[in-house]
């Protein structure tokens, strides 16, 4: 009996063991072939940018090719389920926006589990969306605009750059936030929002920082405030919605990388530790601050956290706005 007892603990050991080996030998091994990180995003645009300028750090830090794949479609949700259904091996990475955390309130078919197909590795920064009106606009501040959308409401406009984007949902959140209501018009990207607003075909537009930073210096474009926490940097002058008397408000974008769930712990802290060497160089802080990008490397708990948040916030934006993209 005694001889049975000690075989039976010995086999159950031995399983044990095995279900480690196989995680064990891939941190140590890692990173054994290039690095494939996968931006739901077009080529050329913020996030890619972003994605490239990392890319260089990350490879010379982990000594292996970072080859960037845009995979853009369905509110990000086809790059997304990409990396979700790859190996767990720390070799095909995610740098995604908050649209990651912003799309199950939007969609309820996903083709995979926002909560639990992600390991997160690191939250590099944040951006904030700029609401902003033509030159000549009678809206001179946000105030202004709370107080003219209060007095009158849906009969101001107000331009994004598509349903479902960021732009659009901090235009919703502030609607929520402040209770007002703005008629919203959606377009396909920045641009041809910012040329009816220039125009006077809406009366308002929100867009992220990058894409209308020629036309707030050109002074075609004056901006009524920042959707961030803070103030930003590079528009020091330009308030706050909170600021404004919309407590708490907060509607920034967010820059984060994700794996596949089930990566090693070992591997995720390698990637943490690189990508945050990466984003600290001279070369990157450049770059970020050209993008109005704010680094603040959240580590993998962090970020967890984070994206829980957000998907938790945004389902109710859109539950309450009744936004969908199905």
């Amino acid at each position: 009996m005694q001889h049975r007892s000690h075989l039976a603990w010995l086999a159950a050991g031995m399983t044990a063991l095995a279900a480690l080996l196989p995680a064990q030998a891939v941190a140590q091994a890692f990173p054994s072939r290039p690095i494939r990180l996968v931006v739901p995003f077009p080529a050329a645009g913020g996030t890619d940018v972003v994605a490239r300028a990392l890319g260089e750090g990350l490879a010379r830090d982990l000594g292996q090719p970072v080859v960037v794949d845009n995979k853009p479609g369905a509110g990000t949700a086809i790059g997304n389920d990409a990396v979700a259904k790859s190996p767990p091996d720390g070799h095909t990475l995610l740098l995604n926006t908050n649209a990651i955390a912003i799309l199950p309130g939007l969609n309820s078919r996903l083709p995979y589990d926002t909560g639990k197909a992600f390991a997160p590795i690191v939250l590099i920064g944040r951006a904030p969306n700029v609401a902003v009106v033509r030159a000549n606009s009678p809206i001179k501040s946000a105030a202004d605009l709370l107080a003219q959308a209060k007095a009158a409401p849906g009969k101001l406009t107000y331009g994004s750059a598509g349903n479902g984007t960021s732009t659009h949902l901090a235009a919703e959140l502030l609607k929520v936030s402040a209770k007002v209501f703005v008629t919203h018009v959606p377009y396909r990207g920045a641009s041809p929002m910012t040329t009816d607003l220039l125009g006077g075909q809406v009366d308002l537009g929100f867009a992220t920082l990058p894409s209308i930073a020629s036309m707030l210096s050109s002074g075609k474009l004056r901006p009524l405030a920042v959707t961030s926490l803070k103030r930003s940097p590079l528009l020091p002058d330009v308030p706050t919605f909170a600021e404004a008397g919309v407590a708490g408000y907060q509607a920034d974008v967010w820059y984060a990388v994700f794996a596949p769930a089930g990566t090693p712990p070992d591997v995720v802290r390698r990637l943490y530790a690189a990508f945050k060497r990466a984003a600290e160089s001279e070369e990157f802080r450049r770059r970020a601050a050209n993008e109005g990008l704010q680094i603040t490397l959240d580590g993998p708990e962090e970020t967890g956290r984070i994206l829980r948040d957000d998907v938790a916030k945004w389902r109710k934006v859109a539950t309450e706005q009744a936004i969908r993209m199905e």
